[in-house]
C-alpha cells in the first residue's frame, strides 16, 4: 500500500485492477470537523466513478 502526503498528513492509496483509491478513512481523520465526507460529496466537482 503506496502513501501521499497532503498537506502534512499521510493518505493511504490502494491500486486495484489499475485504478488508484485514496482512503476515505485516512481523509477523515486527518480533517478537524465532522462534515467533511458529506462536504466532499456534496461538492458539484466530485467525480462519481
Amino acid at each position: 500500500m503506496a502513501k501521499i502526503t497532503v498537506k502534512d498528513k499521510e493518505i493511504s492509496v490502494v491500486k486495484v485492477n489499475d485504478e488508484d483509491y485514496l482512503s476515505l478513512t485516512d481523509m477523515l481523520k486527518a480533517k478537524d470537523g465532522d462534515f467533511f465526507i458529506t462536504d466532499w460529496l456534496r461538492n458539484r466537482n466530485t467525480n462519481p466513478a
